[in-house]
């Protein structure tokens, strides 16, 4: 089995920060996160008829 390596540098991860190597690397993931640099794709739902059953 392969040594895990940090999603930013490559670097082997470190036990006491998994799975990145350093503290650094993960504040860099989170940082990423949080200005939106990574995002999860989400797929709208197309509208149906209103609750009460009628359609506009």
């Amino acid at each position: 089995m392969s040594e895990a390596k940090c999603p930013i540098c490559g670097k082997p991860a470190d036990a006491a920060t998994k799975p990145f190597c350093s503290k650094r690397c993960a504040d860099v993931d989170l940082q990423r996160w949080l200005s939106g640099r990574y995002a999860i794709p989400a797929v709208e739902a197309d509208e149906g008829p209103d609750e009460d059953g009628e359609e506009d």
